[in-house]
């Protein structure tokens, strides 16, 4: 898959639609063009123990319909993100947060406030409730579940990263959000493992490529786009990893 590369910088939007940024200090985020229908949001924190991280998530685009698929790593982040979909004159019509940690789910607060239908999985969502934050407005309970039939579907693989990590699949770009499941090859270890399930998390992996054998090009939740080489990459990662 030949990605078409468009940078757009966000700080200067960000002023113009509310000058209260410019007193902030949260990382500037960036969308890159994948194709016409597909953009990848990137936004970064700066974590102790790490230093700064970058996560991604995507904008699908169905006609006049938008899909945000994990949010960004905060709530600004995320309005300027709804802004932007509206700028171009696209309707921000549901979001999925593939797992409960904050560089996935902490827009959700934002998009409720916004009556935009917010998903995430039963188990997401307890996880959430049990921190005290908020929950998205609907939720299932399947292995597999069509955000967007044949269009955006959301898929348990097993535990991992974290005990409710799912990935989402795009069939017809035969795309791969892994998430923070799955590692970017600029990884040499497994990241934040503070919720994580080592034990079961390679044989999790190896059910997920079994499961898209076509799969062309994998998201990470950090790090690079890669190919099908990643669920290699990660499966190999977590079966060599000893605490």
């Amino acid at each position: 898959m030949q990605f078409k590369l468009v940078w757009i910088q966000f700080l200067v939007s960000l002023l113009l639609i509310n000058p209260a940024f410019a007193a902030d200090k949260a990382p500037e985020m960036q969308i890159e063009k994948l194709n016409d229908t597909m953009y990848l949001h990137v936004t970064s924190q700066n974590i102790e123990g790490f230093g700064v991280v970058s996560s991604n998530g995507l904008v699908v685009i169905d006609g006049t319909d938008a899909y945000l698929l994990d949010t960004p790593w905060s709530a600004k982040e995320t309005e300027a993100l709804h802004h932007w979909v509206q700028q171009h004159g696209w309707t921000l019509k549901a979001s999925i947060s593939t797992h409960f940690h904050d560089d996935r789910a902490i827009g959700i607060e934002y998009l409720n406030s916004q009556d935009i239908p917010t998903y995430a999985s039963q188990m997401t969502n307890e996880l959430l409730k049990a921190q005290n934050k908020p929950q998205a407005t609907h939720t299932f309970d399947d292995e597999s579940f069509w955000l967007l039939k044949d269009v955006i579907e959301v898929y348990y693989p097993g535990p991992g990263h974290t005990q409710d990590n799912h990935v989402v699949w795009l069939p017809q770009h035969k795309v791969l959000l892994g998430g923070c499941f799955v590692r970017s090859r600029q990884s040499f270890g497994l990241g934040n493992i503070a919720d994580a399930n080592v034990k079961d998390w390679p044989a999790s992996s190896k059910r997920l490529i079994h499961h898209y054998p076509e799969v062309e090009t994998v998201i990470p939740g950090h790090g690079r786009v890669g190919g099908a080489e990643l669920l290699q990459h990660t499966a190999k990662m977590t079966a060599a990893f000893r605490l």
